[in-house]
């Protein structure tokens, strides 16, 4: 296959623990030819959706923990003639974000996209798990400054607040209701007349224990890696400090896997990172979800290769 990969520049990756170096391993490792190229060099000429990239190899010696690379000369390449598209550059999802999905429907039928561009356009990271709001825990979404402060009293007085379009622990915040710095917190999220909407989510005391990451594969759990934060640092992602441990998908997550995965398919969301907390589904990540590196070093599996093998099955049937 010839496999395209937007994604952000090769330089600014941790080739020892970034999840799209896995996947592109594990494609080579298979023998696909991999195109690397960022979002805004897609175009269109005479109705037909072209990239410029350049061909890109990957390597990784055995038992070392960091990989090299090499990108080839650019060049244009008809998106339509390339097998599959798998979009993985970070959020947040702005204007650029928002017109590469509409790109992409340009070869809607033609070349596999994963996610599908549709379901990342209406799967806001924080808004999308609402429609799975039983499994979440008690959750506001406001641009009201004024409402936040009594919502927290109301559900014991500490919550968390994230601002709606953050990746990696960007601007998420400890409330308690007794903080000096509470209003000052709420300003700097939503501004004091509320130029945004935020989400307030009910504080769980069990994420002093570790923010699980579950990485799905056509709604079913592929693995799973336990975030533990820092002592001194209230977020548990990995980019903020936070510590990976080995754990497993219980019974209860099961059971939030098989409620959530009809919904995920029907959108097109097939590598999916949901975020649980003692139970508690937080966040579904669908733009670039991480842990694999993570996940294959304490488990022993080669999942990025099921990822890839999943794409090799997916296009033996008709788009």
């Amino acid at each position: 296959m010839r496999l395209l990969f937007l994604m952000d520049p090769m330089d600014g990756i941790n080739t020892a623990k970034d999840t799209t170096y896995a996947l592109m391993l594990a494609a080579a490792s298979r023998g696909h030819t991999l195109v690397h190229a960022l979002p805004r060099a897609l175009y269109v000429d005479r109705g037909e959706l072209f990239v410029r990239g350049r061909p890109a190899t990957v390597a990784r010696e055995a038992g070392a923990e960091k990989g090299t690379w090499a990108l080839g000369d650019l060049a244009s390449f008809a998106v339509a003639d390339l097998d599959a598209v798998l979009i993985r550059n970070d959020p947040p999802f702005d204007a650029i974000y928002a017109y590469m999905t509409q790109l992409l429907e340009r070869v809607r039928g033609k070349t596999l996209v994963v996610n599908d561009p549709r379901g990342l356009r209406d799967a806001n990271e924080k808004l999308y798990a609402l429609h799975f709001s039983k499994w979440m825990p008690r959750t506001l979404v406001t641009a009201d400054p004024a409402a936040i402060r009594p919502y927290v009293e109301e559900i014991g007085g500490k919550a968390v607040i994230k601002p709606l379009d953050g990746m990696a622990g960007a601007g998420v915040f400890l409330l308690d209701a007794d903080d000096k710095n509470f209003s000052a917190i709420v300003e700097a999220t939503i501004g004091e007349t509320g130029r945004t909407w935020c989400m307030v989510q009910e504080f769980l005391p069990a994420a002093r224990e570790g923010d699980k990451r579950i990485l799905l594969l056509d709604g079913e759990p592929l693995g799973a890696i336990l975030r533990v934060p820092h002592a001194k640092e209230a977020r548990a992602n990995l980019h903020v400090g936070g510590v990976a441990e080995k754990t497993v998908v219980t019974d209860h997550e099961r059971a939030m896997i098989a409620d959530l995965a009809p919904r995920l398919r029907a959108d097109g969301l097939i590598f999916v990172g949901l975020d649980v907390i003692g139970g508690k589904l937080t966040e579904v990540n669908v733009t670039s979800p991480t842990g694999i590196q993570q996940m294959q070093k304490y488990d022993g599996v080669d999942y990025s290769s099921r990822v890839i093998e999943w794409v090799e099955k997916r296009l033996e049937k008709p788009l």
